[in-house]
């Protein structure tokens, strides 16, 4: 089974930035297209950036644009959220999905096989 390890999150001030972490076990990452997506309390899980496989051509929330970046590392089988100019609003958990399927960077949470247990990210105004 594939499992996804999320790390990064914190409490953080208005205007600070973090990057997230999420490191993928197994030997077949490099096939995946990866994203990220975000739930607030009493909110649905929104998708925040998305990655293909062979890292071009990333896709991110509106929301998020010119703030956040995903990237990755074949190598090491992980991928990255650098998140800048936090807000308020940004917090939320923070989950990364695997999609083992597509190679694409969907923004739709179903086309998701795995997922991680996420990392909360808190931003104080």
């Amino acid at each position: 089974q594939v499992q996804l390890v999320e790390s990064g999150g914190g409490l953080v001030q208005t205007g600070d930035s973090l990057r997230l972490s999420c490191a993928v076990s197994g030997r077949f990452f490099s096939s995946y297209a990866m994203g990220w997506f975000r739930q607030a309390p009493g909110k649905e899980r929104e998708f925040v950036a998305a990655i293909p496989k062979n890292g071009d051509s990333a896709v991110s929330a509106d929301s998020v644009k010119g703030r956040f970046t995903i990237s990755r590392d074949n190598a090491k089988n992980t991928v990255y959220l650098q998140m800048s100019s936090l807000k308020p609003q940004d917090t939320a958990r923070y989950y990364c999905a695997a999609d083992r399927r597509t190679g694409v960077p969907e923004t739709r949470a179903r086309y998701y096989d795995y997922w991680g247990q996420g990392t909360q990210v808190t931003v104080s105004s």
